[in-house]
């Protein structure tokens, strides 16, 4: 189990082939967008996407430090 509850693909957190990360989240840019802090913005083509507390912390032991 990769962060689902359920037991299902996601959401997720992934290393990619060229050591970016994805995220499969709920997209929840339409409700989020104006709440972001004045010091963060985003590109008409980035979203604002939620995966659980629990995802990240279980993702946290396969990010590497460097």
């Amino acid at each position: 189990m990769r962060g689902s509850h359920t037991n299902e693909t996601c959401p997720d957190l992934f290393e990619l082939s060229d050591g970016n990360f994805a995220v499969i989240g709920t997209d929840r840019t339409e409700e989020l967008d104006a709440l972001l802090p004045a010091d963060a913005a985003r590109a008409d083509y980035e979203r604002i996407v939620v995966i659980t507390r629990d995802t990240l912390l279980r993702a946290k032991r396969d990010i590497p430090d460097a």
